[in-house]
């Protein structure tokens, strides 16, 4: 598919997405619920066998893209036919806060660089509340956002770094180390997003947890994205 050849100044936001026909027509109206009177681009790039979460979008302004499965492959995919002068990376199960466009159009034309918002969990679990209070320290002293904290960049920083790596796993992290890298401005947006808690619900919280800083670890040690991801998915999900 060939770039949108849109000229005005917006924001593209571009959702990987795998299997989450049950979900994805609720995250395209929340994105349009967010962005309100602001026009905002929303591309969907589908890994999953058959592509079968694209038939089921109900909004014809979306645009649709068929990508090999993974989330860096997925968002380069979505990247390369987005026209918006920034893109935002949305997990299908994240929703942003209000006023979420404005915030990050603010930071763009004051920074020229990347960033992405504060986290929650979607939960009533104090543990998991505690979890995401950590998880913003952290973020915050590494400048090291998560995939599921909306990250966003200014579309022609994104090109010039490359995009995301073809790795199978930690492609989020490894997208703001070469940001890091080369010297752009970080920010980190108070405004919190919701992400889904379905994977420590699934899996248990504690281990979900300890697994998640086991392969933080282990990837700043240097091991293989392609060894580490064999213990991030249930083996039937493919990603």
């Amino acid at each position: 598919m060939d770039r949108n050849t849109t000229t005005n100044p917006h924001i593209s936001v571009i959702i990987p997405v795998y299997n989450e026909a049950d979900k994805i027509n609720a995250t395209i109206a929340h994105v349009r619920e967010v962005a309100s009177e602001e026009y905002v681009e929303i591309i969907v790039s589908d890994g999953g066998p058959g592509h079968e979460t694209l038939q089921v979008i109900d909004d014809n302004n979306v645009i649709k893209v068929n990508s090999p499965p993974g989330r860096g492959k997925q968002f380069n995919a979505g990247a390369a036919v987005a026209s918006g002068d920034t893109f935002l990376f949305l997990h299908a199960d994240t929703r942003l806060p209000a006023g979420a466009f404005q915030a990050i159009r603010q930071t763009i034309e004051s920074t020229g660089g990347a960033g992405a918002f504060s986290l929650s969990i979607e939960s009533p679990k104090l543990s998991l509340a505690v979890i995401a209070w950590f998880a913003n320290i952290r973020t915050r002293l590494e400048r090291t956002p998560y995939g599921d904290q909306a990250q966003f960049i200014q579309a022609n920083r994104f090109r010039d770094i490359g995009g995301f790596a073809d790795i199978p796993i930690m492609e989020d992290v490894e997208f703001f180390k070469r940001i890091r890298m080369e010297g752009l401005p970080i920010t980190i947006l108070p405004g919190k997003v919701r992400t889904s808690c379905r994977r420590w619900d699934e899996e248990g919280i504690l281990r979900r947890t300890l697994t998640n800083w086991w392969l933080r670890v282990r990837y700043a040690l240097g091991t293989s994205p392609d060894k580490l991801v064999r213990y991030y998915r249930p083996p039937t999900d493919n990603r």
